[in-house]
């Protein structure tokens, strides 16, 4: 039996069947094929993130002036909400589920997830969510205007008196993507346990479907708490119950548990990922092996266990008691160390290496830093005496984007640049992706940096006027917000242009070692003709040889 590396093992690969096989019309038919429904998932969350943007764009041209002089506050306020919702239920999550569903099956010698079928309609609930998010604008009354939280008894307000208004669709589509969330963590937690190739035990996996095991996982257990919430407060608009709605003896703050129990594990769920990619990424473009595979891949699971019990954090001004204020904003705290162990894996990886400042590095090592400040800036936030002070005020709305946007767009950009070549055979134009790195760099810092001093001298969010003392900030944080919707532009261009007529990908153009970069490019229809052995320790444990791979494979 020879012993060959993974970056020179020449499996028997169905050349001639590159793709999903069914041309361009499978990517809007029922697929099963993980690769198809990948990009499916990525093609329509990217849609939605244009449709959000432009809602940012046009709130943050209502307030580059203190007055309320370019839409009325009505349509400020549901503009408002659709922007946060379609930003997180229609492009953040679905997107982050796409790279996986495309990854995972390919990273762990797999040919589809555990459930194919099951992966396709969770998938096709995502169009549904946003076209009910979208028909919200054309009932009375327009859009919900509660914000992306929907807290009562703002959110049980329903001045049209009509059955169906924008709050009971929005609940609605919620509601429907929670559940595909969970049919999602059902299939990717079966699959990792279940699917992987002989030989690839959990410390020879690759920390990219690490963090995605331990992101589904807190699905799995979190995101039934926030669709049960969901539900119980659209019977509280449409049938009159009372768990919500103090006028029926209901408690209003209960929402706020059920909401925040999993919505602030949901920033694991989705910057978990994100931080995959980096540990995938660093080492590539440094040519390093990554420092502390196995405390990186545990902390993890560590981050997974603690954010069950950072909750109450988004709640110190809701009338918690003081015991509880300091266990949680403790418990808030913990969450950086296993966080800063793995900034400190990066760094170390990093450090000394042969960089290569491609695109994909380029917006792995901008996600990294504007997640440094972004943690800094959290653990004052985790603080009580800090989060009272700074309760409600453009001051978490920064924190929160340099995380969202900072970090976890960045990273997607990172991580779509780098497996672009997998996914569709071409090589995108590296001028061009230079270009849309700078924009959306600098357009990142001048949208969301000044809401931090914004914050700190007193300007309240979720307002379309405001005290003329803030427009200085106000202006810069405009126009970042104006530049960093133009930085799709090269990015839209650049994809588009080299999917049609790029140059041809190598299998492996980035010499990079991992499973997935074993098959042609684009991948072959089941992956795999014959499943891979495993058997050696994955190349960035810290050891200089790369992992291994039986040349007689095994057979499904």
């Amino acid at each position: 039996m020879t012993n060959i590396p993974i970056d020179r093992l020449d499996l028997p690969v169905e050349k001639p069947h590159h793709g999903s096989g069914g041309g361009w019309k499978e990517y809007f038919s029922f697929s099963t094929d993980h690769k198809v429904i990948g990009i499916q998932y990525l093609v329509t969350s990217f849609i939605f993130f244009l449709v959000g943007g432009i809602f940012a764009m046009i709130l943050r041209g209502e307030l580059i002036t203190p007055e309320s002089d370019l839409i009325d506050r009505t349509v400020y306020n549901g503009m408002f909400t659709m922007h946060g919702t379609v930003m997180l239920f229609l492009w953040t999550f679905p997107s982050l589920v796409g790279l996986a569903n495309y990854l995972v099956p390919l990273m762990i010698g797999a040919r589809d997830m555990a459930f194919p079928r099951l992966n396709a309609a969770a998938f096709w609930m995502v169009p549904v969510v946003g076209i009910l998010l979208m028909a919200s604008f054309f009932v009375p009354g327009g859009p919900a205007q509660a914000g992306w939280w929907a807290y009562p008894p703002v959110s049980i307000q329903n001045p049209t008196g009509r059955l169906i208004n924008g709050q009971v669709i929005w609940l609605l589509a919620v509601a429907i993507s929670g559940v595909s969330s969970i049919m999602g963590a059902v299939n990717f937690v079966t699959t990792i346990v279940k699917m992987r190739a002989p030989g690839m035990g959990y410390f020879r996996m690759p920390l990219f479907v690490w963090a995605v095991f331990s992101a589904q996982i807190i699905q799995l257990f979190g995101l039934p708490a926030l669709t049960a919430g969901a539900v119980m407060l659209l019977l509280d608009i449409t049938v009159g119950t009372g768990f919500f709605n103090p006028a029926n003896g209901g408690n209003p703050v209960m929402f706020q548990h059920y909401f925040w129990f999993y919505s602030h594990p949901a920033v694991y769920v989705i910057i978990l990922p994100i931080f995959g990619i980096f540990s995938e990424l660093f080492p590539v473009y440094s040519r390093k092996p990554l420092f502390g595979y196995k405390v990186v891949a545990l902390s993890s699971m560590l981050i997974a266990v603690v954010s069950a019990i950072v909750w109450v954090h988004h709640m110190y001004v809701s009338g918690t008691p003081a015991w509880m204020r300091m266990l949680f904003m403790m418990t808030t705290m913990l969450v950086s160390v296993p966080t800063g162990i793995k900034v400190f894996a990066w760094v170390a990886t990093i450090w000394g290496g042969k960089i290569r400042l491609n695109t994909p590095m380029l917006f792995a090592l901008g996600g990294l830093i504007m997640f440094v400040f972004a943690g800094i800036v959290g653990i004052m936030l985790s603080s009580v005496p800090v989060d009272i002070h700074v309760n409600n005020t453009y001051f978490v709305v920064g924190h929160f984007h340099y995380v969202l946007y900072g970090t976890v767009t960045m990273g997607m950009y990172a991580a779509i640049y780098h497996w672009f070549p997998k996914m569709t055979g071409r090589m995108y134009n590296e001028g061009w992706g230079k270009v849309h790195f700078w924009l959306a760099f600098i357009g990142t810092n001048l949208n969301f940096l000044p809401m931090h001093p914004l914050g700190l001298q007193g300007m309240l969010r979720r307002v379309a006027s405001y005290a003329p003392e803030y427009e200085g900030w106000n202006i810069v944080a405009s126009l970042g917000a104006f530049l960093l919707g133009m930085s799709t532009l090269p990015f839209i261009f650049n994809i588009l242009v080299s999917w049609m007529q790029g140059e041809k990908a190598p299998d492996n153009p980035w010499r990079a070692i991992g499973l997935e970069w074993l098959v042609s490019s684009p991948p072959p229809v089941e992956n795999f003709e014959e499943i891979p052995v495993v058997i050696s320790e994955p190349y960035c444990y810290g050891k200089s040889e790369p992992l291994v791979a039986e040349a007689h494979s095994h057979q499904d």
